[in-house]
């Protein structure tokens, strides 16, 4: 008779051989599955597969129904990755003592993915089937609203199912009547943090969201006393690499399933279904590895589909595709206006950027003439065929130096160092020297006009004037701005905008925010911004020049051929 650990290791072995279906990470997933069974029940792995604990807990989720979607009323039917994930949860136990090998688990899927229906089903039977007393259960999250997404999944399975009249839902708890377990939502945002209690399970859904690993550590902390506790997280990737989720879970996990690393760790189950490095996001032939639920059923790929337009053609949501539908990490904090690996890759030598800027068919000098006090900053913004070439300064006040290097917590003297930041003598920035070397840029490189924002610089724009220097106004109005933020975005996801990897420039779009208005427009955001953010400023006010230029050549090209008409 087939075995649900036979099931399991035809699904590791076809996983294996199946690369284009299946990523790197749940391949290496598979193997120290398929390693463990060869080891099972010796003296170096006192672990044996009980078939039976496995299969009580499959059948157990077979006890509930779909609460949403088009299955919505139909009995769960436990999906392939579904049954590896919890049959490898379930079904080792110590040889000795039959309690459970694994008391960790992380899986990291894209949405929709039956991440939470997953969880819901682990909360119900923790609470209940175990046979430990009193036995409780947490969902751990940083805000009330999250944690009362699963919570509610929880109470709406039980009260469609046959289970209904064993469990009693009152003051925020899921109580299991006869055993006397429970389930209950805690969030660090209520202050109910679960500090104190004795743990049986955990829950963390969408760990990626913490900013730190209190929820989880108050959690780990209540576990002492359990002889079987289990910590379940469950998240798709983010887009804060500082986040506990990736700096630590992911990192972790990665060494721990990858077979070159000597990393161990036997009661930690891990698996992550993500895209591997290089794979195409438009080649529809990667998405099963992220979504092994989802692509499996044309509904889903559809559902996919819309999601990569919409991503495509409004590109403030293709961090959200990537990072949910694609569960890839993207450098690219809330709001934040660039993935700022796509920038690196976009690094040459300082040399490529002069030759460049030599050789441009047209360039434009930004200012961003900030309060006296603050960082001024010029970009250069250089344009021949496809290709931009950027190059950037800023001023700084010698008075307030080591006091900014204090308040905003940046090392500018590294960038001084690198003569990406220049200081005037006095309190404020000294706009004489400021003025010289605008002068000295446009000299050199040819500019055929410099762009301000109207603010604090009435007397710079005429004094330039007076100099022979064709000086233009840039708008600073979300309407005006956009097409030149957006167009800058995208050259740089293009690989078309080159640069030298001037780090003040590359600190600038790291902290850089963007707002939005009704009609999808953006522009860069001093106010929401998590730092200073003149460099990226001055930069994009050269932008929306080129890209004007660009498009009135555009025009006048198309007057001038033979087949316009009227």
């Amino acid at each position: 008779m087939t075995t649900l650990k036979d099931l399991l290791i035809s699904y590791a072995k076809e996983c294996i051989e199946t690369p284009k279906l299946h990523c790197q990470k749940e391949r290496w997933a598979c193997e120290r599955f398929l390693k463990d069974v060869e080891r099972e029940n010796t003296s170096s792995f006192p672990y044996v597969f009980d078939n039976g604990k496995a299969m009580r807990f499959l059948t157990w989720t077979t006890k509930f129904k779909h609460t949403k979607g088009i299955l919505a009323g139909r009995n769960i039917d436990p999906a392939p990755i579904q049954m590896f994930i919890f049959g490898n949860l379930y079904g080792w136990v110590h040889r000795e003592t039959g309690y459970r090998r694994f008391k960790k688990s992380y899986w990291q899927v894209a949405r929709k993915n039956a991440k939470t229906q997953s969880n819901a089903c682990v909360s119900s039977y923790e609470s209940s089937a175990l046979g430990e007393p009193y036995s409780e259960v947490y969902i751990g999250a940083t805000q009330t609203e999250q944690a009362r997404i699963l919570w509610n999944e929880v109470k709406a399975q039980i009260e469609s199912s046959e289970f209904k009249e064993k469990f009693k839902t009152s003051y925020g708890k899921i109580t299991h009547e006869k055993s006397g377990g429970y389930i209950k939502a805690l969030s660090k945002e209520s202050g109910k943090t679960g500090d104190g209690f004795n743990v049986q399970c955990a829950l963390i859904d969408e760990y990626h969201a913490h900013k730190t690993s209190e929820i989880l550590d108050v959690m780990v902390s209540g576990m002492v006393s359990r002889p079987q506790p289990l910590l379940s997280i469950i998240t798709t990737a983010g887009f804060d690499l500082n986040n506990p989720c990736y700096s630590v879970e992911y990192q972790y996990v990665s060494k721990l399933l990858n077979p070159d690393d000597d990393v161990e760790n036997e009661e930690y189950f891990a698996m992550v279904n993500e895209l591997d490095a290089g794979d195409d996001i438009k080649d529809e032939n990667n998405w099963f590895k992220a979504n092994p639920i989802v692509a499996s059923n044309e509904i889903g790929m559809a559902f996919l589909r819309s999601e990569l337009k919409m991503a495509l053609d409004v590109p403030e949501k293709m961090r959200n595709f990537l990072t949910k539908n694609m569960n890839v990490w993207v450098d690219m904090p809330e709001n934040g206006y660039m993935d700022i690996s796509k920038w690196e890759s976009n690094t040459v030598t300082y040399e490529e950027v002069e030759d460049g800027l030599k050789n441009s068919d047209v360039i434009f000098l930004g200012v961003d003439l900030s309060a006296t006090t603050d960082l001024t900053s010029l970009g250069l913004v250089g344009s021949k065929g496809k290709d931009k070439y950027i190059k950037h300064i800023s001023f700084m006040p010698s008075d307030k130096f080591y006091e900014r290097m204090n308040t905003d917590k940046v090392p500018y003297d590294l960038y001084v160092k690198d003569n990406k930041l220049i200081l005037t003598d006095g309190a404020t920035v000294d706009y004489t020297v400021v003025k010289s070397q605008i002068l000295k840029w446009c000299k050199e490189y040819r500019v055929k006009a410099v762009c301000f924002d109207k603010y604090n610089a009435i007397n710079m724009m005429w004094e330039l004037e007076n100099e022979g220097i064709n000086v233009v106004e840039i708008p600073q109005s979300i309407a005006m701005l956009s097409p030149a933020t957006k167009e800058f975005r995208n050259d740089v996801y293009n690989g078309n905008v080159k640069h030298d990897g001037d780090k003040l420039l590359k600190r600038a779009l790291l902290n850089a925010h963007a707002k939005s208005d009704d009609q999808e427009n953006i522009m860069l955001s001093k106010r929401i911004s998590n730092g200073r953010i003149d460099p990226i400023a001055s930069v994009i006010n050269a932008y929306s020049r080129v890209l004007h230029e660009v498009i009135e050549d555009d025009v006048n090209s198309n007057i001038a051929a033979d087949d316009w008409s009227f």
